[in-house]
């Protein structure tokens, strides 16, 4: 099978979720409301849709209680948990350490599908990873790094990174026999409980945000989760989840250029240098087979 489409749909999954750190920025919103909004915009928009297909296409009919639908649910809580607590450790701690715990989640996804599935990443995979990271590390300020100390905030950032991978491999192994709509539809729903529960006992209000926040919230719902997400989990379906995880670390290149264009954000050297670096570490992972 001609495997091209597969990473091109990885590629605009991973431009469209460039944009979701865009969004949120200019929401203004504590990061669990845009966060929930985000999902529940989408929710509003896929489930009507499965809903119709469900009902027109009476032979292509899945049971609600079938196993798979119940682990899309699953999938979707460990990413409204992601969302949690890396929403929580920007709010409370330093976003640069955050944001580098945040990306370790391609480790944990190697070392995931070694333990569970026994696909022992090649060698390529582990040095491809290393440099991405590298990379992201060189995209942040060296100077807050040095400064700043890990703080109960940096350790939700990390746990937060563990949710991720998990989702991710959760994902890898329902596609297999799940279509991308129907497990988007309900990971998305199983967010959106999350993403209300985690509300609840932060004590955060979910009331309708004001009305200048919603055409980013509109963004982050439509462009980030339907079309990013809905991209990503298609491809995921195909492209192993230790390939597709060091894939995404494009993401933080993405959202440097768009904040670069959009915000009028400064972009110093080690930034463009670090992106290179990304892109490079991506690229060795993807030149040849990587999994034994």
């Amino acid at each position: 099978m001609n495997k091209s489409k597969h990473y091109i749909a990885l590629f605009i999954g991973t431009w469209c979720i460039g944009w979701s750190a865009i969004f949120v920025k200019m929401t203004g919103l504590p990061g669990i409301i845009s966060a929930y909004y985000r999902v529940f915009i989408a929710l509003a928009i896929l489930l009507p849709v499965w809903i119709i297909r469900q009902l027109r296409y009476p032979e292509k009919r899945i049971p609600l209680f079938n196993k798979q639908i119940l682990l899309a649910i699953l999938g979707g809580i460990f990413f409204g948990l992601d969302l949690t607590f890396w929403n929580t450790s920007i709010m409370e701690g330093t976003a640069s350490i955050a944001t580098v715990l945040a990306n370790f989640a391609p480790i944990w996804v190697a070392l995931g599908a070694w333990l569970l599935w026994r696909n022992r990443p090649s060698n390529r995979v582990w040095l491809g990873t290393a440099v991405a990271m590298t990379g992201i590390f060189c995209i942040l300020d060296f100077k807050q790094l040095q400064a700043a100390k890990i703080s109960w905030a940096d350790t939700l950032a990390l746990v937060a990174s563990f949710f991720y991978a998990i989702y991710l491999l959760t994902t890898q192994e329902v596609r297999k026999k799940l279509d991308t709509f129907s497990f988007m539809t309900f990971a998305t729903l199983g967010s959106t409980l999350m993403l209300a529960v985690s509300a609840y006992f932060a004590d955060i209000s979910l009331a309708l945000p004001p009305t200048n926040t919603w055409p980013a919230l509109i963004g982050l719902g439509l462009i980030t989760h339907v079309i990013g997400w809905m991209a990503i989990n298609y491809a995921l379906g195909f492209i192993p989840s230790t390939i597709a995880s060091v894939s995404l670390l494009s993401q933080a290149v993405w959202t440097a250029i768009f904040g670069y264009i959009i915000l009028s954000e400064h972009l110093p050297i080690h930034q463009w240098i670090g992106g290179a670096i990304v892109l490079l570490g991506i690229w060795l992972v993807n030149s040849k087979k990587t999994v034994k």
